[in-house]
């Protein structure tokens, strides 16, 4: 097959007339299913974001939220490379299918959850089919657009994102903020919306969605599945409850040796499945690809630990409402759409992605350190200057990374290797997650304590207490008489944070400062961790984008 002279009419295969190279117009009706999936799982990591504190104290487990989260990436990340090496076999579309139907299923069973651990449970149902949506229209991206044109239509993919964005942590924070909405409590629509988003991408997607696949006879790693299962999720379980259990207690020890064992396993019986394996070893000993992993494990747990904190932060420490709290993170998904352009217009123009990937590095470590800075009372236009730097450096560097590992990848890998890429990334994002929120509610209960001991025999906090007025709230009252007692447990912000709102300022500031000093530890290690994945960028060699032909339509 002879490359096109215009998007517009492209030559015929020698020898296959009836079937012709895709067009641009072909191109972009595929990108329409792509977009309508992606959109499905990039509205859901934002739209539970902002509505995650509501109904954490609906249900009377805030310090359990990380299990909702975990439970997802957890999943998500398992399948994600079964995923790639299915579809790379028996081709992508219906495993594209799959994913949307099996997400719709875990939304609907989210809006019944009645606790926390019912929504965790069903919330692992929803990544199974998360863990296709992004990988396979990445992998797809891949199979039709050649890496040095690709950054031309990576503005359609940035579009969806940016507008998830900027939607899902506002529609989040609205269908949060009320009681009800047809009789239905307001925080289950966050997940009953999927459902019908999720019937229109399948409609979509089975229409438009048409590339000719030659199945490839391989076997099935499924044992490599299961190991990776075995030795991803005992290691994931401990750092969720490694605070609670003890880091060195018998529980601790046995998820530790498990672990292990079932990453020993799966190492050994990808050696031994060679390119049959789930994750073919020899991809990892390309250069970029490997370097391109660690970075991509590193991009994770800065993302996800970032994202995770700033919402806790603006609904806890400065009482924005979900709603609000929603609009407050626009600047960070500003940041991300104007990086991402930038550097997909740049990439297209000059084919290098390596300066963006180690710009990206350093200006999310920067706010990192930044965010380690905040204060319960520092001035809002504070907050967003970080905000924009944090969403710059994703930018920058999520789209460059996959194009890397694409572009080094070969053809008959392309669906392994992308959804490698973002293997990697949600290993780094379950583990940043579960260690980050680990972190913070293990500081919690002492920065509290000693927020209580300065602040209490205060001026300001002993005006409050004596204030008639003050003790007219009942909330105030009950706070008082519980501290008075004793017993700080009577109202546990770690159960429930809601009353902090509706406390006295002068008497919630130990609440606002305890986590927000929490918080601060949890911004400087994860500033530390994004430190020396900027300094492995800096291993990350230079590869010429290629050029390439299109595939042919089916």
């Amino acid at each position: 097959m002879t490359s096109t002279a215009t998007a517009e009419a492209p030559s015929a295969r020698p020898g296959s007339s009836d079937h012709p190279a895709l067009t641009h117009r072909q191109i972009v009706t595929i990108l329409i299913g792509l977009m309508t999936g992606m959109f499905l799982a990039a509205l859901d990591q934002t739209i539970v974001a902002t509505a995650i504190r509501t109904i954490s104290d609906d249900l009377n487990g805030l310090s359990q939220q990380a299990w909702v989260t975990t439970a997802y990436l957890i999943t998500s990340t398992i399948v994600t490379p079964l995923y790639g090496k299915l579809s790379d076999i028996y081709g992508r579309k219906r495993f594209f299918l799959a994913a949307i139907s099996i997400f719709i299923i875990g939304s609907a069973l989210c809006s019944f959850a009645g606790s926390m651990w019912q929504l965790a449970a069903f919330r692992a149902v929803q990544g199974l089919g998360a863990g296709g949506l992004f990988s396979l229209a990445f992998a797809i991206l891949g199979d039709i657009v050649p890496p040095r044109e690709r950054a031309r239509y990576q503005g359609f993919f940035l579009a969806v994102f940016g507008t998830s964005s900027v939607l899902g942590p506002v529609v989040g924070g609205f269908l949060a903020g009320q009681s009800s909405i047809l009789g239905i409590t307001g925080w289950r629509w966050v997940f009953l919306v999927n459902v019908p988003l999720g019937l229109i991408a399948l409609a979509v997607v089975g229409r438009t969605l048409h590339l000719r696949h030659q199945r490839l006879d391989h076997r099935i790693d499924w044992w490599g599945a299961v190991a990776l299962a075995v030795g991803a999720v005992p290691l994931l379980l401990v750092a969720e409850q490694g605070r609670e259990w003890g880091w060195g207690s018998f529980h601790s020890l046995v998820c530790y040796v498990i672990g292990a064992l079932g990453i020993g396993a799966f190492v050994a019986i990808e050696a031994r499945m060679g390119d049959e394996a789930l994750l073919p070893l020899h991809l990892f000993r390309n250069r970029t690809i490997g370097v391109s992993s660690v970075i991509s494990v590193v991009i994770g747990i800065g993302m996800f630990g970032g994202i995770a904190m700033l919402p806790l932060y603006l609904q806890i420490v400065r009482g924005a409402s979900p709603t609000k709290a929603g609009l407050l993170m626009l600047p960070l998904t500003l940041g991300i759409m104007t990086g991402s352009i930038l550097s997909g217009q740049l990439i297209a123009r000059y084919g290098r992605y390596r300066p963006f990937i180690r710009v990206g590095g350093l200006l999310l470590t920067v706010a990192l350190v930044m965010f380690g800075f905040l204060r319960y009372d520092t001035p809002m236009w504070q907050l967003m200057v970080p905000m924009v730097i944090f969403g710059l450096g994703l930018g920058f560097m999520m789209q460059p990374l996959m194009l890397a590992v694409q572009n080094s990848a070969q053809r008959k890998d392309m669906g392994v290797a992308t959804s490698s890429a973002t293997f990697t990334r949600q290993i780094g994002g379950t583990l940043g997650t579960a260690v980050f929120l680990s972190i913070l509610f293990s500081v919690v209960p002492q920065r509290l304590t000693d927020a209580f001991t300065r602040l209490v025999p205060g001026a300001d906090f002993q005006a409050a207490v004596h204030d008639p007025q003050v003790m007219q709230n009942p909330v105030n009252q009950a706070f008082v008489k519980a501290l008075q007692a004793g017993d700080r447990g009577a109202l546990n912000p770690l159960n429930d944070s809601s009353f902090i709102q509706q406390l006295d300022p002068r008497l919630a500031r130990p609440f606002l400062e305890g986590f927000s000093n929490s918080m601060n530890l949890v911004f400087f290690v994860g500033a530390a961790v994004m430190f020396v994945g900027w300094l492995v960028t800096f291993l990350l060699p230079h590869v010429e984008l290629k050029g390439g032909e299109r595939p042919i339509a089916e």
